[in-house]
């Protein structure tokens, strides 16, 4: 159970990820990413008459096995798994957070920042709701999420996938230095 208990080193799991791409697609001819299993979920068990909804979903049951198997797989994780270790934050990172408000790094998020609590609060809305609204938006907008793009799109040489995960990057940038520190001052 050790090694499921660990962290496991980049060089491990880069390579890992990475060959994901080529095996699915010489097993089952398919592509990476997960965010279009949210359309199939819509088109599959809430059936909206939009017309971006209205596709042969059965056509890819593949995916919503595969999130389910994320899911399943989390859940036996975190049942198995209890004495997973604290996550690794450099001391610079926790003294720049620590400044900004935020106490509580005994989970894999800060709970200062990401509970039911904070939900009520300013400071807990934006960045729960109106951060996952944004990443919602900005998924559908790029026309796939940071592991499609990023780990298929460009082990596939797309070159719409090589700016898509720059902006994801540079997005990234201006949210830890510009917004996140704005609004963790609320």
């Amino acid at each position: 159970m050790d090694i499921f208990s660990s962290f496991w080193p980049w060089y491990v799991t880069g390579p890992l990820i990475g060959l994901y791409v080529p095996v699915l697609y010489l097993l089952v001819n398919r592509h990476f990413g997960i965010s279009s299993t949210f359309r199939d979920i819509c088109a599959a068990f809430i059936r909206p008459s939009a017309r971006y909804f209205q596709y042969d979903w059965k056509a890819h049951r593949w995916r919503l096995l595969f999130v389910a198997g994320v899911a399943l797989g989390g859940f036996l994780a975190n049942g198995t798994l209890k004495t997973a270790p604290q996550a690794q934050v450099s001391p610079h990172t926790l003294s720049v957070l620590s400044s900004l408000g935020i106490r509580d790094f005994s989970s894999m998020v800060p709970a200062d920042l990401f509970s039911w609590g904070s939900l009520l609060t300013l400071r807990g809305f934006l960045l729960i709701v109106g951060g996952g609204f944004l990443v919602g938006f900005g998924t559908r907008y790029a026309e796939g999420c940071t592991s499609g793009h990023t780990v298929h799109g460009i082990a596939t040489f797309q070159r719409s996938s090589v700016v898509a995960t720059f902006c994801f990057f540079l997005g990234g940038l201006i949210s830890t230095y510009l917004i996140l520190p704005f609004i963790l001052h609320l």
